[in-house]
């Protein structure tokens, strides 16, 4: 699996931005899937949360986005936009590939980052082990090309399937909350997999506006910045 070195600014109206870098991690992860060690987690150490894209957030690349996240070593943390099918199916871009035209659904925008690679959330236990994170009891992200595959071709309607992902460096998502970019609510596989992804953002945001959900410790518990 091809990961490229990506950079991203967040830009607010206020003029303010936030650079981050993914090397560092895109390292971490490929060392960790070389060895076979899998990164799952328990439901109540996943850490796992839907982040709500702030209005003030005009950055085009996440405007008006839903992302899940989940937390990596080293105080990462990586996620994939879920609110943004593209116009593009599995099968237009692997026409040589047949398993890959038995999924139903379009390709997903997952983020500016890596955008070279395919990532999928699968339901169930399918992903499991070597290659995926856990993020929820139900919900895997494969990142490995190999698991990937497997996904489309034996399960290949049990899955989303993204282009690029969203990564953050050590740190940079607690103060992203902070400055106000995203609102922190639980993650839930039915809002991953909704029918009308194009809603999500109008509708959790009219919900984040009116309770503050528990963020898994995450939003509760951030650390004091430095």
């Amino acid at each position: 699996m091809l990961f490229n070195m990506a950079w991203r600014n967040i830009h607010l109206k206020t003029g303010r931005a936030a650079t981050r870098g993914a090397v560092g991690f895109f390292i971490a992860v490929a060392l960790l899937l070389a060895s076979g060690a899998a990164l799952a987690q328990s439901s109540s150490e996943s850490g796992a949360v839907l982040l709500v894209a702030a209005p003030n957030l005009v950055d085009a690349s996440y405007y008006h986005t839903v992302i899940i996240a989940a937390p990596v070593e080293g105080d990462r943390h990586i996620g994939l936009i879920v609110n943004r099918p593209m116009r593009r199916t599995l099968a237009s871009l692997f026409p040589d590939h047949g398993p890959s035209k038995a999924v139903a659904e379009p390709v997903f925008f997952g983020g500016p980052m890596s955008r070279t690679a395919v990532f999928a959330l699968a339901k169930g236990v399918a992903a499991n082990g070597a290659g995926s994170l856990k993020i929820l009891p139900d919900l895997s992200l494969a990142i490995n090309v190999n698991v990937v595959d497997k996904l489309i071709e034996e399960w290949p309607n049990d899955s989303r399937y993204y282009v690029g992902n969203v990564v953050w460096q050590p740190g940079e998502l607690y103060q992203e909350i902070r400055r106000g970019v995203w609102n922190v609510m639980n993650a839930d596989p039915a809002v991953v997999f909704s029918k009308n992804p194009e809603q999500l953002w109008e509708k959790l945001s009219k919900m984040a506006r009116g309770t503050m959900a528990d963020a898994s410790g995450l939003a509760a518990n951030l650390p004091e910045l430095h």
